[in-house]
């Protein structure tokens, strides 16, 4: 069974860039270093040879990574999402209970999160304890720094795709 990674048409395309960008340009440039390094003699003592190569190493593990994911995305318009509840795509404020703090987090899949843009996982425990929600709703989530409880204050749409 594949496991589909919800993501939204703009963190889909800059995985897409980033994945052409490694392709076309990152990899000719690692072997052209390589070359370079072969050329200076005794591999086992070279530095610079061996940096490349690891350097090579990253880039290809992230090629296979980045194909993987982008075969497995499930896209969604984040414009065209129902707003009557929260779900993938729509930005949530929330009022923290215990603090009186309002907040605002956009839930988008876990490449694209961001907490300091205001974006969170939807596989987050936060992000899974809202989804679902409606305006007025509380949450509890069980969150790294312990349980905290939220009440729904507005559920919009992003003006990200």
């Amino acid at each position: 069974m594949v496991v589909r990674i919800p993501m939204s048409k703009t963190g889909y395309q800059k995985l897409r860039e980033e994945l052409t960008r490694l392709e076309r340009k990152d990899r000719i440039d690692v072997m052209k270093a390589i070359e370079v390094a072969r050329g200076h003699g005794d591999l086992k003592e070279n530095a610079e040879y061996h940096a490349a190569k690891d350097r090579q190493g990253h880039i290809e593990g992230r090629i296979l990574e980045l194909k993987d994911k982008l075969s497995r995305a499930e896209v969604i318009d984040c414009t065209k999402v129902d707003k009557s509840r929260v779900v993938f795509g729509t930005v949530v404020s929330l009022l923290d209970l215990d603090t009186d703090e309002e907040i605002s987090y956009q839930l988008l899949g876990p490449e694209e999160a961001d907490v300091k843009m205001g974006s969170i996982s939807v596989l987050s425990p936060l992000g899974k304890s809202l989804i679902g929600k409606e305006i007025g709703d509380e949450v509890l989530a069980q969150t790294p720094g312990g349980k905290r409880e939220f009440e729904v204050m507005d559920i919009g749409a992003s003006g990200v795709a």
